[in-house]
Order: structure tokens, then C-alpha cells, then sequence
């Protein structure tokens, strides 16, 4: 069993560099979605086992196994081997959360002071901010926003303008603050999948860059225009939400080259999603195996209290 809780603790650290490799061969929306995915289910996988050494560890001990109703506290495997495991793992869940609540907390009141500034100054889902600090982005929430300072506007000319529009709402409407936030959730899981959150941002601007292209009908000029944001915006911006997307985010320079590379046939990569999917499949399939070898011996030990 321990052995194949340890698996899924492991796998993350392989997916950093499987995202990176999916977003460079895979279409955006591909890219995004698999990665997400991936993300989702590993972390989801290594609190599986975090939570299952905790427990073992727990009913070592006589207190929590008679809250266990087990006759005996649960026995199996090296005290030196799983008890430091139970250790480590309790307070790497105790750590996570705690910076999941900070995260939470500090965000919300971020998205708050964002949707209120916002609703001071719409014009239907268009938000301009009287702000000499260029920025741009979108704005979730009932009804979605795009706000754009009067620094940016300035900054930019009336087709870059269009773009620029075109690529908050691309953020909008593919509900994309959605997989900012499941990446930001993730990022807390495991500290491998940190570097995967940067992956799943970049992935994210680039389906609104090729949105915001095909709206114009002109790749260099979308190019140009991010490229104007992103200078703009060096100067400093107010402070958003992590999972508010916005045209000056992520590598802005590998955005830029990917418009204007030219368009053709994508080089083959399905062999990064099996990889992904395998990896996935193997943490998932060892996490359900080692928890239900756990519930089994827990079941085992109820069962020799009962006779």
C-alpha cells in the first residue's frame, strides 16, 4: 500500500516539463484543456494519498483507533517508514491549506475592489477606468466585464484597440478565469505543480490571442497590439485576482512569435497527450488501488473486533 501512495506523489514532477511540451504541439484549447486536466486529477490523486498516510498514521495510535472502532491500533509496515510518512504528510495537508485559505481570502478581497471599481464605470460589458497606469482585462462575474484604463487606451491605437477588446472578450467567453483558478487551487496541492500553473496561464492567453486574431482577421496586427499592452504596462498596474486573465499576461514575447510564425501544419503531438493521459491513469490507478488496500485492512481489523 505505501508504495503505491508514494507513486502518486511523484508523478506531478514530471508534468511541468509534458505541459510545456503539449502547449509547443498541441492547438491552445488542446493544450489548455489537457494540462488543466492533468493538473486536476494529480492533485487530486496526491491528496488521496497524503490523506490516507495521515490516517495510517492516526490509527497507530490507540485513541483514534478506538474512534475507528478497531480492536487494535492499525498495524502494518515499519513505524520508521510510515510514521515519519504520517508526519510529513500532515503537515504538508496543514501547510497547503493554510496557504489555500491566505490565497482565497487575499483573492477575494482582490475581485471584490476589481467588480465594485468596475460597476462604478460600464458601458455595457466595457469598463473604462479614468487611471494614468496602462492595463487591461477580464472581469468574471454577472455580467462579465472588460476593463481597460484610460493608460492603456492611450497607448494604443483604434485597430490595436479592437484587438485588445477582442481578446479580453475571447477571456470571457471561454471562461477562462475558470481554469486559472482550478490551476491556482492545484498549485496547493503540490509543489510540482506550481510551474504548471504558469503553463496553464500561458495556454490561456494564447486561445484568447488566436480569438482575438481571427475577430480582426489580422495576426500582426493582434501581435502588435499585445506587444504595445505588454510594454505599457511595465510601468505597474493596479493589483487583480491571480485568475483575472489580461492581455499583458504570461511570456509575452513567446505569445508574439507564435502570431507571427507562420501557419503551418502543427507539428505532431499526440504523443505528449498519451503521455499525459498515461501519466495521469498511472497516479490515478495506484491511488484507488493503495486506498482501497487501506479501507480493506481497516475493514479487516473492524471485523476482528467484531468476533
Amino acid at each position: 500500500m505505501i508504495a503505491l501512495l508514494i507513486l502518486p506523489l511523484l508523478v506531478p514532477f514530471a508534468l511541468p516539463a509534458l505541459a510545456r511540451r503539449a502547449l509547443d504541439r498541441l492547438s491552445p484549447a488542446a493544450a489548455l484543456w489537457t494540462v488543466t486536466g492533468s493538473a486536476v486529477a494529480l492533485a487530486g490523486c496526491s491528496l488521496a494519498a497524503l490523506g490516507a498516510f495521515v490516517l495510517t498514521g492516526l490509527l497507530r495510535l490507540p485513541f483514534f483507533a478506538s474512534l475507528g472502532e478497531l480492536i487494535q491500533p492499525l498495524r502494518f509496515g515499519s513505524d520508521h517508514l510510515v510514521l515519519p510518512l504520517a508526519a510529513v504528510s500532515a503537515g504538508a495537508v496543514a501547510l497547503g491549506t493554510r496557504r489555500l485559505v491566505r490565497t482565497v481570502l487575499h483573492q477575494a478581497r482582490a475581485f471584490r475592489a476589481a467588480r465594485a471599481e468596475a460597476g462604478r464605470a460600464a458601458a455595457g460589458d466595457l469598463c473604462v477606468v479614468d487611471s494614468p497606469c496602462p492595463d487591461a482585462y477580464a472581469l468574471p462575474g454577472r455580467p462579465h466585464r472588460i476593463v481597460v484604463t484610460t493608460g492603456m487606451l492611450r497607448s494604443l491605437d483604434g485597430a490595436e484597440r479592437e484587438a485588445l477588446f477582442a481578446h479580453e472578450r475571447a477571456h470571457n467567453a471561454g471562461g477562462h478565469h475558470f481554469f486559472l483558478a482550478v490551476a491556482e487551487f492545484a498549485a496547493h496541492c503540490h509543489p510540482a505543480l506550481r510551474r504548471v500553473r504558469d503553463v496553464v496561464r500561458l495556454a490561456v492567453e494564447r486561445v484568447a490571442d488566436e480569438a482575438a486574431a481571427r475577430a480582426v482577421g489580422d495576426r500582426r496586427l493582434t501581435a502588435r497590439a499585445i506587444a504595445r499592452a505588454a510594454l505599457a504596462r511595465q510601468g505597474g498596474g493596479a493589483e487583480r485576482p491571480a485568475f483575472v486573465p489580461g492581455v499583458a499576461s504570461g511570456p509575452v514575447p513567446q505569445r508574439v512569435e507564435a502570431l507571427l510564425a507562420p501557419q503551418g501544419r502543427r507539428r505532431a503531438g499526440g504523443w505528449v497527450a498519451v503521455l499525459l493521459v498515461a501519466g495521469v491513469g498511472l497516479s490515478c490507478a495506484a491511488s484507488v488501488t493503495g486506498m482501497a488496500d487501506f479501507h480493506h485492512r481497516v475493514e479487516v481489523a473492524q471485523g476482528e473486533a467484531e468476533r
